[in-house]
């Protein structure tokens, strides 16, 4: 690190200017994630030609300021109306819906707020520390690597499913079966959809997310009278002090759930939601009380959130460092710094070339987030009551927005199809106990993991020791990577079998 242009950096993100773009984009951001359906790419599409004016520097940082802001804004609407604002707030949802109806919006929305921002800080600095390492970590992923954490992430169905484990299974089965609508990419395999060019590109699973979680949600509360909160909401300062006190006590939480943000969020094709399913399951898994989750435990939110701010900082090493877009708002960001003359690559981290650019842009984050938790925490005692505005304004305001969102993403007609169908399926899946993450978990993972599975196997001329033998392929995280997924599934049926015999 040089210190020197570490020292420019900061000179040159301290001024006024600078400033009212930090926090114009995370404002925006906030905004657009709270909003359901659309979230940090189009929201950073739409600002894209208006940085066109400004200098290099402003633009990514506005820029920047969407993605992060967005991040947290998403868990606002996951928490108050059980709909994803951005997909990465899903997990969000499963106790921090729970929350607001038991009265407690206010705690939910500091946590989500204090998680966001300590994450974010912590990623943040890590990466400005140890760059030069997640560089190197970013070039020894592959995509038989990346097939592998996609697998890790459907073998956490074992961990999170409650009741039924068959019910489970099947859901998380119906998950991944909704991902094989349309084309297979990788092999230009057809499908069948030839003749229906609208399934061509499969079925979005932004539409899926908010067909289980919104529209199922309003069906639900199409029969219940005044706001959504079941109980009093009382939002005063004792709930948001509260929420921050949950959060400081369970450093470990926030630590680990970054550092999976950050680690999946460098893997390029992963992203936040991904992170975010992982985190949390992890968090379920190291639980001395996993049954709790789902029903309001601080713990969820606590972690949800701070991985999916984790992950922004964890997204820019490729997106920076190689070009190599981890999602698609980095593909915007990417975009940005072409539009505005920046190549990425090496020249971003050399002292002669735009490490200052880098450095102020990180620098921008750590600022970005102090902003998240003073808005966040400032804004708990307005949005949470939220939760009081009787059902009858709440359901055609929500069912309007997720449409629109939605309908904005692709322009395509299929996509309102799909919320209709799958709000129907989400109402009677809760209704029949049948676990809406497992089958969230199939569908976002299940393109991840079939597109990686081709062409890891395109590598090694259809072998399936790529991801189990290091010394053929070289390949040392593909085998550390397969023995989690083992220990996981048949961790527990080991350990009983031990135990069995030892009695």
């Amino acid at each position: 690190m040089s210190f020197e242009t570490f020292v420019d950096a900061i000179f040159a993100l301290f001024n006024l200017e600078t400033m009212i773009w930090v926090v114009a984009g995370v404002i925006i951001g906030i905004i657009v994630g709270g909003l359901p359906g659309l979230g940090p790419p189009l929201g950073m599409a739409i600002i894209l030609p208006l940085t066109l004016p400004l200098n290099p520097a402003d633009a990514i940082i506005l820029l920047i300021g969407v993605y992060s802001g967005s991040m947290y804004g998403g868990s606002i609407a996951a928490i108050l109306i059980n709909t994803p604002g951005v997909s990465s707030s899903a997990a969000t949802m499963f106790d921090g819906y729970p929350m607001s109806q038991q009265g407690r919006a206010g705690t939910a929305l500091s946590i989500s707020a204090t998680a966001s921002a300590f994450a974010g800080l912590f990623t943040i600095t890590a990466l400005l520390l140890f760059s030069p390492l997640l560089i190197e970590m970013v070039l020894a992923v592959g995509t038989p690597e990346r097939f592998l954490v996609a697998l890790l992430g459907l073998a956490m169905i074992t961990v999170i499913t409650r009741g039924s484990f068959a019910k489970g299974l099947l859901a998380g089965a119906a998950g991944l079966l909704v991902t094989t609508v349309g084309s297979a990419q990788p092999i230009a395999l057809d499908r069948r959809y030839s003749e229906h060019l609208l399934l061509h590109d499969g079925i979005d699973f932004v539409a899926v997310l908010i067909g289980l979680f919104a529209i199922a949600e309003m069906m639900k509360l199409a029969g219940q009278e005044g706001g959504i909160a079941e109980g009093n909401v009382e939002i005063n300062r004792e709930g948001i002090m509260e929420g921050i006190r949950t959060t400081i006590t369970r450093p470990v939480t926030v630590f680990k759930s970054g550092m999976i943000g950050m680690i999946v969020g460098a893997i390029p094709g992963a992203g936040a939601t991904v992170s975010n399913f992982v985190a949390y399951s992890e968090a379920v898994r190291s639980s001395d009380e996993p049954d709790t989750f789902g029903s309001g435990n601080e713990i969820g939110v606590v972690a949800s959130e701070a991985s999916n701010n984790g992950t922004v900082a964890g997204s820019l090493v490729p997106a920076i460092s190689f070009g190599i877009p981890g999602s698609s708002s980095t593909a915007v960001l990417i975009g940005g710094l072409l539009m505005h003359g920046l190549r990425p690559g090496a020249s971003m981290f050399q002292a002669d070339g735009e490490l200052q650019l880098t450095y102020t842009i990180l620098l921008a984050l750590l600022v970005g987030n102090v902003i998240i938790l003073g808005f966040g925490l400032a804004a708990v005692t307005r949005l949470g009551y939220l939760t009081k505005i009787d059902t009858d304004y709440i359901i055609p305001m929500v069912v309007v927005l997720s449409f629109l969102g939605t309908y904005a993403l692709r322009i395509n007609p299929v996509d309102i199809v799909t919320i209709i169908v799958f709000g129907v399926i989400g109402f009677y899946m809760v209704r029949y106990n049948y676990s809406v993450i497992a089958f969230v978990l199939g569908v976002v993972l299940g393109d991840i993991a079939e597109d990686n599975l081709y062409t890891s196997l395109q590598l090694s001329d259809g072998s399936y020791m790529i991801f189990i033998n290091p010394f053929e392929y070289g390949r040392w995280i593909s085998p550390i990577l397969s023995l989690m997924i083992f220990a996981l599934l048949f961790g527990p049926f080991i350990k009983r079998a031990v135990e069995g015999i030892r009695s």
